[in-house]
């Protein structure tokens, strides 16, 4: 297994476990004991610490174009790949993750690490088209209204990983409790994406594992994020209209002169 590994590090860390326990012909279990052996807590563990060295390796070198030339060189990276992160979302998947997003009574939302600031903004802008949504940033806080859900609710879990520990915490105690999940991610194989009951699975720009733990860029989960509330204010028809009007009076007001 240590030397499947050694072989081709960056092909081991876009493994799941039981990928790279197939690929040696061995159980997953071995793969896990691998990893301990490494000194790793756990195969995940593996994946971030040997991803991690393999992304500063192969990192970009700043050429003589200076920093305007890399900024624009990684907009035009990102603008190239916009088709590819559009093309895993098709209507069969999206119809039913709006429909349960709409019709639930409760809503709550799972983010944490670089994800947070993704699953804030999710929450408001959802809030601002008349579907409340509950988001609070402290990952226990998180957990604990998670255990409260019932079946009926929806937890509306976003990782670009779909590894995050916090976020898989929340999302098993809304599981045990009997609520449905929605996942929002990046790759189609995961923890998030197995304990799911509809998952959104946006590529990201790089489609590796290793940029996501050490070069994460949320900008393909941004875009998507708010194009999907766009998809469920049309599905609201005039209660979103009227929600966006009582927000606009409230933000109209909170101006100064």
């Amino acid at each position: 297994m240590a030397e499947a590994i050694a072989a081709d590090v960056g092909a081991a860390v876009d493994m799941t476990a039981q990928q790279l326990a197939e690929s040696v012909g061995v159980g997953r279990a071995s793969v896990v004991r691998t990893a301990q052996t490494l000194g790793y807590d756990g195969y995940p563990q593996a994946q971030g610490g040997h991803g991690a060295r393999a992304s500063i390796r192969d990192a970009p070198v700043a050429d003589a174009a200076g920093a305007v030339g890399i900024v624009r060189a990684a907009m035009e990276r990102f603008g190239r790949a916009l088709p590819h992160v559009a093309a895993a979302m098709t209507e069969e998947h999206l119809e039913p993750f709006l429909a349960a997003l709409d019709t639930a009574p409760r809503v709550l939302v799972a983010a944490n690490g670089l994800s947070a600031p993704l699953g804030y903004d999710l929450a408001l802008r959802l809030s601002s088209i008349g579907r409340p949504t509950e988001y609070v940033p402290d990952t226990l806080g998180q957990r604990i209204l998670a255990a409260q859900m019932d079946p009926d609710s929806v937890l509306l879990a976003v990782s670009g990983s779909g590894a995050n520990r916090a976020s898989l915490d929340v999302v098993d105690a809304a599981v045990e409790a009997g609520a449905r999940v929605l996942a929002i991610t990046s790759f189609s194989r995961s923890a998030l994406v197995e304990r799911a009951t509809t998952t959104l699975v946006v590529p990201p720009v790089s489609e590796s594992f290793q940029d996501e733990l050490l070069l994460t860029s949320r900008a393909a989960l941004t875009l998507v994020v708010e194009a999907l509330v766009e998809a469920m204010a049309s599905r609201r028809g005039s209660r979103a209209q009227d929600a966006r009007a009582a927000a606009l009076v409230v933000l109209s007001r909170s101006l100064g002169e």
